[in-house]
């Protein structure tokens, strides 16, 4: 399998430019390095952004898009393949069939329920893919703390690296990459 991420973000319009910053930088790195990106399609956001970046640099974005985006009208025009599903469920299965690692730029509702669907059903050993916290800025810093918390009291089976990194930059991603991808 050609090497691709999954990226679990926000759509949100509102937030502060440095997210965007950082999703753009990702994507520049990504398609520098050959690495697909597979996302949920949104034309809003930081989905956008990475999308935008990945294709202005000579990459290849792959958009797995339910039916309410279509609906809506809302689907990007930076993807090169198209995989439609009915709904966020299985978006998240086919994203995570499609990828070789999963990152995680920062979200809200549905981003912590990517993170967590795709944690827990390697738990119970549906898959080995490891969920990367890109955590540049310190946007998952809480969340981190969280889970280590989790794992120190006991209620991870295994161990919390089993499942979850983290990465501040691109070079860090890339290095587990490569080990984990």
């Amino acid at each position: 399998m050609k090497q691709a991420i999954g990226v679990f973000c926000s759509a949100a319009e509102g937030i502060d430019r440095r997210y965007f910053e950082e999703a753009a930088a990702l994507g520049r790195w990504m398609a520098d390095n050959g690495v697909s990106l597979v996302y949920g399609g949104a034309s809003m956001g930081l989905m956008e952004e990475i999308a935008r970046s990945v294709k202005e640099h000579g990459g290849h974005v792959v958009g797995v898009v339910p039916t309410k985006l279509r609906e809506r009208g809302a689907v990007s025009e930076y993807i090169d393949d198209t995989i439609y599903c009915n709904n966020l469920s299985e978006r998240k299965d086919i994203m995570l069939e499609q990828s070789n690692l999963l990152v995680a730029l920062p979200g809200g509702i549905g981003t912590l329920d990517e993170v967590f669907h795709t944690m827990g059903s390697a738990t119970i050993g549906y898959h080995r893919k490891k969920v990367v916290l890109y955590n540049a800025s310190g946007f998952w810093d809480e969340c981190l703390a969280m889970l280590q918390k989790l794992d120190s009291d006991g209620f991870i089976r295994g161990g919390l690296d089993d499942f979850v990194l983290a990465a501040s930059s691109p070079d860090e991603l890339g290095d587990i990459l490569r080990r984990e991808g």
